[in-house]
């Protein structure tokens, strides 16, 4: 057995940790470029602290998911203005953006020179910008992972800026800043960390150290996302979801994903739906898919072997069947009320350029078995 593991240099977490950093951002820059989204409110606990320590800021509010031309504009801002410090307060779009500026600060030329797919994939070689990533959901873990999605909207596809180089020097978790979500984006956000942790637990390059935060992170998200979303303010419930959050961007950048976020990755360039709520529509119908697949073809698979743990790590009641694990899955995505793929404007007649573009996404080479284009193709048939 070989394997890698790396992760942010720092990690802090805990209830009111986001009040360091205005001591943390004083030895790491003057200048700080902070990265946000739509509400500038979102940053004022960072601008707060920015000003007491006499630091010079502005604020950059990314709009929705980023686009290519998005992240090119704000990294050219950052440039003009001498950023030597880049904050990312918010959702993983927020994040996964302060990444991408942080690399562009010290890497010349355009970034399209440095994206998979649609551009050149020339590897990043200087290290980026500080950077200090403070989630405020418990979802993505782009605050510890090592790429960042952008849309390529001429060509309705999402593409990754990818880089060990990508990790944030600081990821700071305060699941006090996760109380503010919504129930729907706490489920969505919620059965995207469900979805990580079991796709990183299940990839054919799973290690060790991931499969124990896989199922750590997943008996946190079992026994709390229901509670987080009926009663957000639960704080046991909240850090329970932000832990889960981190255990799984932490796992996913060291072992890899699978067909749900294979699918997912051309359904998000083409439709605009929440990142999270597509994949906890897709969540069980993949599972099922996988499990199905791997009992006709590889019975003997490790993967099935792991599929017959989850049942009782995900509730003690349940036995170790794989019958079980689909009952759980299918109840909970259920309760959250996470709606079909067609009340986002997902049709029959897109189902075949989803398959073609799933089958070359970088997550589905993680799968713990090749599913065939008829398999693809039933599954988004059941997802509409």
């Amino acid at each position: 057995m070989e394997f890698e593991f790396s992760t942010s240099d720092r990690i802090i977490f805990g209830n009111g940790t986001v009040e360091r950093v205005g001591r943390l951002a004083r030895d790491m820059g003057h200048r700080v470029f902070v990265v946000t989204g739509k509400t500038k409110a979102r940053a004022v606990p960072v601008t707060r602290q920015l000003d007491q320590e006499n630091i010079v800021f502005t604020v950059f509010n990314v709009s929705d998911e980023p686009t290519i031309a998005e992240a090119e504009s704000a990294a050219g801002m950052a440039r003009d203005f001498g950023g030597d410090l880049v904050i990312g307060i918010g959702g993983g779009s927020v994040m996964d953006t302060a990444k991408v500026i942080a690399a562009m600060l010290s890497n010349e030329g355009d970034l399209l020179d440095y994206l998979e797919i649609v551009g050149k994939g020339i590897p990043i070689s200087k290290a980026p910008a500080p950077c200090i990533a403070i989630p405020t959901t418990a979802g993505t873990g782009s605050e510890v992972t090592r790429n960042a999605v952008l849309i390529v909207e001429d060509r309705q596809i999402k593409v990754s800026l990818r880089s060990p180089l990508l990790l944030p020097d600081i990821a700071l978790v305060d699941p006090l800043l996760t109380r503010s979500m919504p129930p729907s984006v706490t489920a969505a956000t919620g059965l995207d960390v469900i979805t990580q942790l079991l796709e990183a637990f299940l990839c054919q390059t799973a290690n060790p150290l991931t499969d124990g935060l896989c199922r750590e992170g997943l008996v946190r998200a079992a026994r709390s996302l229901h509670a987080a979303y009926t009663d957000g303010s639960r704080l046991d419930a909240r850090e329970d979801m932000a832990l889960a959050s981190l255990f799984g961007g932490i796992a996913l950048a060291n072992s890899g994903l699978g067909a749900v976020h294979g699918i997912a990755a051309p359904l998000g360039g083409l439709i605009k739906a929440p990142h999270g709520a597509v994949c906890g529509r897709l969540l069980p119908i993949v599972l099922d898919a996988n499990i199905r697949a791997l009992e006709s073809r590889t019975p003997q698979s490790p993967a099935l072997k792991k599929i017959n743990q989850l049942p009782t790590l995900m509730d003690s009641t349940l036995g170790s069947s794989s019958a079980e694990l689909m009952v759980w899955v299918r109840d909970l995505c259920r309760s959250l009320n996470i709606p079909p793929l067609s009340s986002y404007g997902f049709r029959s007649d897109d189902i075949p350029t989803i398959v073609e573009a799933a089958k070359g996404a970088s997550s589905m080479r993680g799968n713990p078995i090749a599913l065939f284009d008829d398999e693809l193709s039933a599954i988004l048939e059941e997802a509409l």
